[in-house]
C-alpha cells in the first residue's frame, strides 16, 4: 500500500504550533541533559501549558485523574501485595527446582515466568520483585548476576506488551488515542479504544524471541563478573556468609524419633554436641518459632530446623536418629528469605552487649536472634561462642526474622551492617494475594467493569483483606511515575489541538513525497519512537508521537490505530541506555558496562522493530 497525500494544501504554521513545539524541544533537551529532574520537567511543562492557553484549565490537570495513571496506581499496589506475601520468593525456590541448578535452563525458565508477570504489572516493579528472587538463584547457583540479569531485563519489556496495562507507553495510548478524537478532520472515522489483550499476539511474539535470542545468538555476548569485581552487596548472598564464616544457606528439617537419643534434651544441650549444626527452629505441637531459646526440651516428634553443609547434616541425622527432609514442609513460611534471614551487626563501644555472654544475654528467648558466629580480629569463632564475652567491634553474624532484628536494633547495642527488608512480610496472607489478583485482571479482561475500575477494586481488596496496610500501599506507589504521566499527557492533548502533530506529519510527508509505501512511513516513525526513548524516555516518546503517528496514517490512508499502536509498542524498545527504567535497575547490580548494553541490546533493537511492523501490519 502506498501513501496518496495531497500536500499541495499547507497548513499554517502558528504561535501555536511553535509553543507547543518549544515545549517539546524544552522537554527532550530537559531530559537529555538533566539538568532538573524528568518530573519536575513534566510538571514546568504543564504549567506553561496552562499559562499560555495551550490546554483550557478544566483539561489541563485531567492526567492526574485519566485511566492510565488510575491503572497504573493501581498495578504497583497490586505487586505492593504479591510481593508482601512473599510470593516472589516461594516462586525462586520453585525456579531453582525447575532448572535443576543448570545456567541455560535457569535463564530461560526465569526470563518466562518473568515475562508472562510484566504482562500484568508494571515493568519496573517486575524488576524490583525479581532482582532479589535473581539474587538469590545466583548465590544458589554460583550463575554471575551479569550472565542472568540482561536476559531477565529483555523479557521483561517485551512481555509488557503482552496487555494494555504491562507498561506506560500502553497504558498511555487509549487516553492518547481518545483525545485525538477530539481533534480528527471531518469524515475521519472515530477511533476506538484498545481491548485489554489487543496487543497479546504481538507480545507472545517478542516475548518468544526475546527468550530464543538469549538461548543462542545472544548468550555468547553476556560476560561474566570479573573476579574480584562482584557488583553485588556481599551481605545480602548466602555465598559470602559461607565464604566468610563457613556458614551454609541451606536448611534442612529434622524430625526427632522414638529412638533418638536428643529426646528428653534441651536445644543447648543438643547444640553442644560435637559436629551439631547450627538449630535455627523449632516445631514442638502445633507452635513452630524461630531461635528456640537453649532451655525449649526436645521430645518425640519434635522438627528441628537447622542450618549446615548437606553431607554434615546427613551424618548428624544418622547418627541421632533423625529423620532428614531437605523440603521445608514446616518451616516455608518461617524461612522465608523475605521474612527471614542471615546478617551482620557490629557491636558499638556504647553497647551494654559488651563484656556479657549469649547465654547472659538470652538473645533468643528475648528478641528472637541466633548468635551463628562471632567475628573478632578477623578470627571467626563458631564453636562454644554461647559463653564467649563480647567486646567492641566484635561483628556477629545473625539469624533471625527481619521484623524481630529491626526492633531489637532500636536499642543501639548492635549496629546491623547488612541491607534487609524492613517491611513486614504476611505469608499467612498469600493465597488472598494471588485471589485477589487473579479477580482483578480477570475482570479487567471481562467487559464488566472498565479496567482502571478493575484494578483499583483489587488494590482496594489487597488494603481491605489486610495483606498490606494504607501506609504500605501509598509507599508502594511511585509518585515519580505517576507525575511523569499525568504532567506530559497534556503535552500531547495540545500537539494534537493546535495542529501541531499535523503540521509535522504534513512536513514528513513532504519529505519522504507521494507514493512512499506504508511500511516504510511505519519504519521511519518507529525509528524516530526508539531515538526519542533513548532521550526522553518511553512516557514523553509516547506523548509526542503518538498524536503525530496518527496524523501522519491519516494523511496516508493509513490505519492510525496500528501507527499508534506501533508507536507505544517501540517507546520500550530500548535496550541500549538506562532511561529504560527496567535497564537503570539492573545495571548497578550486574555491573553492566554500556558496551555491554549495545553489544547484545543492538540486534535485539532490530529484532523488535521487525517483529512489531510484520504483527502491527498482520493485525490491523
Amino acid at each position: 500500500m502506498t501513501s496518496h497525500l495531497d500536500i499541495g494544501t499547507d497548513l499554517t504554521f502558528t504561535r501555536d504550533m511553535a509553543l507547543v513545539l518549544g515545549l517539546v524541544v524544552f522537554t527532550m533537551a530537559m531530559f537529555m541533559f538533566e539538568r532538573i529532574r524528568s518530573d519536575a520537567t513534566a510538571l514546568v511543562v504543564l504549567v506553561a501549558l496552562g499559562v499560555t492557553r495551550l490546554v483550557p484549565g478544566n483539561e489541563l490537570f485531567a492526567g492526574f485523574s485519566g485511566n492510565a495513571v488510575i491503572s497504573i496506581i493501581a498495578t504497583m499496589i497490586l505487586g505492593a501485595g504479591l510481593d508482601h506475601t512473599g510470593a516472589l520468593h516461594r516462586l525462586a525456590s520453585w525456579l531453582l527446582r525447575r532448572s535443576k541448578g543448570v545456567e541455560d535452563r535457569l535463564v530461560l525458565w526465569t526470563s518466562a515466568v518473568a515475562g508472562l508477570m510484566s504482562g500484568f504489572m508494571q515493568n519496573p516493579s517486575v524488576t524490583a520483585l525479581f532482582l532479589p528472587v535473581a539474587s538469590r538463584l545466583s548465590a544458589r547457583t554460583g550463575v554471575s548476576l551479569s550472565r542472568l540479569l540482561l536476559p531477565l531485563a529483555a523479557a521483561i519489556v517485551m512481555g509488557g506488551g503482552l496487555t494494555m496495562v504491562g507498561n506506560s507507553p500502553l497504558l498511555l495510548l487509549n487516553d492518547l488515542v481518545l483525545s485525538a478524537n477530539r481533534n480528527l478532520p471531518s469524515g475521519a472515522a472515530t477511533l476506538t479504544a484498545f481491548p485489554m489483550f489487543r496487543p497479546l499476539p504481538i507480545g507472545l511474539a517478542l516475548l518468544v524471541a526475546s527468550l530464543l535470542y538469549y538461548r543462542y545468538p545472544g548468550r555468547k555476548w553476556l560476560r561474566d563478573t570479573e573476579e574480584g569485581k562482584d557488583p553485588v552487596t556481599p551481605g545480602r548472598t548466602e555465598s559470602y556468609f559461607a565464604q566468610a564464616y563457613g556458614i551454609e544457606g541451606e536448611v534442612y528439617e529434622l524430625t526427632v524419633g522414638a529412638e533418638s537419643p536428643l529426646v528428653g534434651m534441651s536445644i543447648g544441650e543438643a547444640e553442644a554436641q560435637r559436629e551439631a549444626p547450627v538449630f535455627l527452629a523449632l516445631l514442638t505441637g502445633s507452635e513452630a518459632r524461630l531461635a528456640p531459646p537453649a532451655d525449649a526440651m526436645l521430645w518425640v516428634g519434635s522438627v528441628i530446623g537447622v542450618m549446615g553443609g548437606r553431607d554434615a547434616v546427613q551424618a548428624y541425622a544418622q547418627a541421632n536418629q533423625l529423620r532428614l527432609s531437605a523440603r521445608l514442609r514446616n518451616f516455608a513460611d518461617l524461612f522465608d528469605p523475605g521474612r527471614a534471614g542471615i546478617s551482620e551487626a557490629v557491636v558499638p563501644s556504647t553497647s551494654q552487649f559488651i563484656g556479657r555472654t549469649q547465654a547472659q544475654l538470652q538473645l533468643r528467648k528475648r528478641h528472637g536472634i541466633s548468635v551463628l558466629a562471632i567475628n573478632r580480629d578477623k578470627k571467626v569463632f563458631r564453636a562454644d561462642i554461647r559463653q564467649l564475652p563480647l567486646r567492641a567491634g566484635d561483628m556477629l553474624v545473625f539469624h533471625s526474622i527481619w521484623t524481630d532484628l529491626a526492633q531489637a536494633g532500636a536499642s543501639r547495642d548492635f549496629v546491623v551492617v547488612t541491607d534487609y527488608p524492613k517491611q513486614e512480610q504476611r505469608p499467612h496472607k498469600l493465597r488472598w494475594a494471588i485471589g485477589i489478583f487473579v479477580t482483578a485482571m480477570a475482570l479487567a479482561l471481562s467487559t464488566l467493569l472498565p479496567v482502571p475500575l478493575a484494578l483499583m477494586g483489587g488494590a482496594a481488596a489487597m488494603i481491605a483483606s489486610g495483606v498490606i496496610n494504607m501506609d504500605e500501599a501509598y509507599a508502594a506507589v511511585n509518585w515519580k511515575t505517576v507525575f511523569l504521566m499525568a504532567c506530559l499527557i497534556p503535552l500531547g492533548y495540545a500537539m494534537d489541538s493546535t495542529g501541531a502533530a499535523n503540521w509535522v506529519a504534513q512536513k514528513t510527508l513532504e519529505h519522504f513525497g507521494s507514493g512512499v509505501p506504508i511500511w516504510i512511513l511505519q519504519a521511519s516513525i518507529g525509528l524516530l519512537t526508539i531515538a526519542f526513548s533513548l532521550v526522553i524516555g518511553n512516557v514523553g516518546a509516547t506523548v509526542v508521537m503518538v498524536p503525530m503517528a496518527i496524523n501522519i496514517a491519516l494523511a496516508a490512508e493509513g490505519k492510525p490505530l496500528a501507527f499508534a499502536m506501533l508507536v507505544a509498542l517501540s517507546a520500550s524498545n530500548n535496550f541500549l541506555s538506562q532511561s529504560n527504567p527496567v535497564l537503570s535497575m539492573i545495571v548497578g547490580p550486574a555491573g553492566y558496562r554500556p558496551r555491554d548494553l549495545w553489544r547484545t541490546g543492538a540486534p535485539l533493537t532490530l529484532f523488535y522493530l521487525a517483529i512489531t511492523l510484520v504483527a502491527v501490519n498482520l493485525m490491523f
